[in-house]
């Protein structure tokens, strides 16, 4: 059974994955919101989060979880908005790792974008299966980038119906996601300011 490759935005370009490069775990919502946000990030900072997640035990529980699972790391960072905690004059951070940008099938910040389709997929362990990335996160990755996506384009990446994809812009607005609507040419747009 052949698979058909994901489109993935990576920085401001849309990128081809194939399925079987792009392993996607069981995320939470506020995970995936997480790294994907840091993926567009230079240098892959989680901090500071997202406009679209409200501080406190959600955020903080989804951001030890990534930890905790190799998805993100704790470095050493000079950027202010960027620290999570501190030791003495040392700032620390949360930055997503090979494995996180992976989770959600894209391209780690800084990644060689013309090797994305030459390496061989991870080996996953016995008894994993290879789950496919949500639709959500493929939508939020259209809606982020630059003039944002049509109902047209939503509706072609995901496949579903017309009512079932606005119905899943509802669902991002209720969720705390700004979805705004404008218009490309004659088509109406959707889009979610990057944070």
């Amino acid at each position: 059974m052949s698979r058909s490759p994901g489109l993935w935005l990576v920085g401001a370009a849309l990128v081809p994955v194939p399925m079987e490069t792009s392993i996607m775990t069981n995320l939470t919502d506020t995970q995936a919101v997480l790294l994907s946000s840091a993926a567009q990030r230079e240098g892959g900072s989680l901090l500071p989060l997202p406009a679209s997640l409200k501080p406190g035990g959600g955020a903080t529980k989804a951001l030890d979880a990534l930890v905790t699972r190799g998805l993100a790391e704790e470095r050493e960072t000079s950027d202010p908005a960027a620290t999570r905690r501190t030791e003495g004059e040392q700032r620390f951070g949360l930055f997503l790792t090979a494995a996180g940008a992976a989770a959600i099938g894209v391209l780690p910040p800084g990644a060689d974008q013309q090797n994305a389709g030459n390496d061989k997929p991870p080996v996953q362990a016995p008894g994993t299966a290879a789950k496919s990335p949500s639709k959500m996160v493929m939508v939020l990755d259209l809606l982020r980038r630059p003039g944002g996506a049509t109902l047209a384009e939503l509706i072609a990446v995901t496949g579903w119906l017309p009512h079932t994809t606005r119905a899943a812009l509802t669902g991002l607005r209720k969720k705390g996601h700004a979805v705004e609507r404008g218009k490309r040419g004659d088509a109406t747009c959707y889009s979610v300011a990057v944070q």
